[in-house]
């Protein structure tokens, strides 16, 4: 008799026969990825001949990091599934039709709320009038696609408090009256009358987003303000997401950007230098490898679909230069005080004018206190003029981009910012040759959250109309794919452990039917995505390689 000795498992999985696009400049390609414990242990023969508990064949499929979407609303997006849906409608007989309906369905006085509103299909827009006509005495509000707006019934305008109804974004008729349309600040103050939802509400919408994010490849989200402003959902909605973690539900990696509404004064010590501050302290860094708290979130404009992004000049066709959300110096103040008491800050500027005012705030707070690694970010930098694009790079600032809203409604971008501004939108390659990191995001559920298809758009910029729209910005597909990895990992300040396949990094991988570098370009949104592991489990797997 002989004593044969089995080789000890050493890893807990072994993926082999792949095409790793590995997005680590020093060793950019790979076949074979060990995992131990959640993260990767090597590559290639650093694995070869480690005895793994599992091995998965993939039979040639390219395997990338996990995608990174530094800039989305799981919340909104779950909650707006349970609505009623009005997306599909192109005139208000049908969008009233689809109200009336969902109200005599439904039972007692509570609210009614309707998503997916887009007042450019419209012959006209909706009005309070209309929706009385449907409600069954009972409050409706209408989200606007955008988020910047909303269009309620008269029963939510009985409730507004008389300086809500002063608001510039209160619309008015030839007699004053208000129309029920509500944007920016205004709608805040209807929101306000809603709110809040409760955490099982919450619970359920989140994870409904993370399932959609994780059948697209994405094994990690910023979530893009909670707690308050435009789209918090309730002043306790960060302990919703700690649940969540805490009872192992949250199958995705999240990061928390917190509303600057809830910066006040801190009563710090002078020496502190903290003038305001979140309650005791609290700055982005806090939390853990699945669940943290991010950026600061400060909005300084509205959108282009709502026309109130915050132009230096008038839109085409439809006149105005959209609104900042408070006066300027007040929004300063919340750049200058948040980056003092050491936040990350992720300043919402679609339009060229809260760039500039943005721009302004951060080159201040640096000069009052340098921080060299706050790595600062924009998000959107929806319309940035080429003066505008030196002082980007020199502030050291990220654009957090969204491609797919030139994908979705570009045709309507393009028309109202004119054929002199229109190549200045949601810019890629003149950032790039600036040397900026850029981080790629959705701001889902605004527009499509798939990374696979704002990659297209990135790099063939064509809307999904067939219009060209900034074509010199196009980028290369590997620096597109860049943005969803290495790029949302660096502005999110997890580049040690994500956006790349290194061995020590953490082991969230998407497995997709091809190679996005080596596709047709018109063809890289329809790559199938046969699977995705965060931490080395396999949490979507539609190719069964489990």
């Amino acid at each position: 008799m002989s004593l044969r000795r089995e080789a000890p498992v050493i890893l807990d999985l072994r993926l082999e026969g792949g095409r790793v696009v590995t997005m680590d400049p020093a060793r950019p390609f790979a076949s074979t990825i060990g995992i131990w414990r959640g993260r990767i242990a090597g590559l290639d023969d650093e694995v070869a001949g480690l005895r793994a508990a599992r091995v998965v064949d993939l039979d040639g499929a390219t395997v990338l990091p996990g995608f990174i979407d530094a800039h989305t609303h799981l919340a909104w997006e779950g909650l707006a599934a349970r609505t009623v849906d009005v997306s599909g409608c192109e005139r208000v007989e049908q969008v009233l039709d689809t109200i009336g309906r969902a109200a005599r369905r439904g039972a007692g006085d509570g609210w009614l709320e309707a998503s997916g509103y887009d007042h450019r299909r419209l012959e006209r827009p909706l009005t309070a009038a209309d929706l009385d006509l449907v409600a069954a005495g009972r409050p409706v509000y209408v989200q606007d696609l955008s988020g910047h707006a909303c269009v309620v019934n008269g029963a939510v305008l009985d409730l507004l408090p008389e300086e809500a109804l002063g608001n510039p974004g209160v619309e008015v008729d030839a007699g004053g009256r208000p129309t029920g349309g509500l944007s920016e600040g205004a709608q805040t103050a209807a929101r306000r009358l809603r709110l809040p939802y409760s955490a099982d509400e919450l619970d359920e919408a989140i994870a409904y987003s993370a399932r959609r994010c994780l059948a697209e490849g994405v094994t990690m989200c910023a979530e893009a303000g909670v707690g308050g402003g435009l789209v918090g959902h309730s002043p306790v909605e960060v302990a919703v997401y700690q649940r969540m973690a805490e009872e192992e539900r949250l199958p995705i990696r999240m990061q928390l950007m917190v509303a600057a509404e809830f910066l006040r004064p801190a009563g710090a010590h002078p020496a502190d230098g903290t003038p305001r501050s979140i309650d005791l302290g609290v700055r982005t860094g806090l939390g853990d490898d699945r669940l943290s708290i991010g950026a600061l979130k400060v909005f300084l404009d509205g959108g282009m679909m709502a026309r109130t992004a915050a132009l230096t000049n008038p839109y085409e066709r439809v006149g105005g230069t959209g609104q900042l959300q408070d006066e300027p110096e007040a929004l300063a103040a919340l750049i200058v005080d948040g980056h003092l008491a050491g936040w990350q800050l992720a300043v919402h500027a679609i339009g060229d004018r809260a760039v500039d005012l943005a721009l302004d705030a951060v080159e201040e707070a640096q000069r009052r206190r340098r921080r060299p690694d706050a790595r600062h970010r924009i998000e959107h930098c929806g319309l940035v003029r080429p003066d505008q694009l030196d002082r980007l790079a020199a502030a050291g600032v990220i654009p957090v981009i969204q491609p797919s809203f030139l994908w979705a409604y570009g045709d309507d971008y393009a028309e109202v910012m004119g054929a002199h501004r229109a190549p200045w939108m949601y810019r890629g390659r003149s950032f790039l040759d600036r040397g900026m990191t850029v981080a790629g995001s959705s701001d889902r559920p605004v527009a499509t959250g798939a990374p696979l298809r704002a990659v297209q758009f990135m790099a063939e910029r064509l809307s999904s109309g067939g219009r060209a729209v900034g074509p010199g910005e196009r980028v290369a597909v590997d620096e597109a794919l860049a943005a969803y990895t290495r790029g949302g990992a660096y502005a999110c300040r997890r580049d040690d452990v994500l956006g790349s396949v290194t061995a020590g990094k953490l082991a969230d991988l998407v497995v997709l039917a091809d190679d996005p570098r080596k596709a047709e370009v018109s063809r890289i949104a329809d790559i199938e995505v046969l699977a995705t592991l965060v931490g080395g489990d396999l949490v979507h797997d539609r190719a069964g390689l489990g």
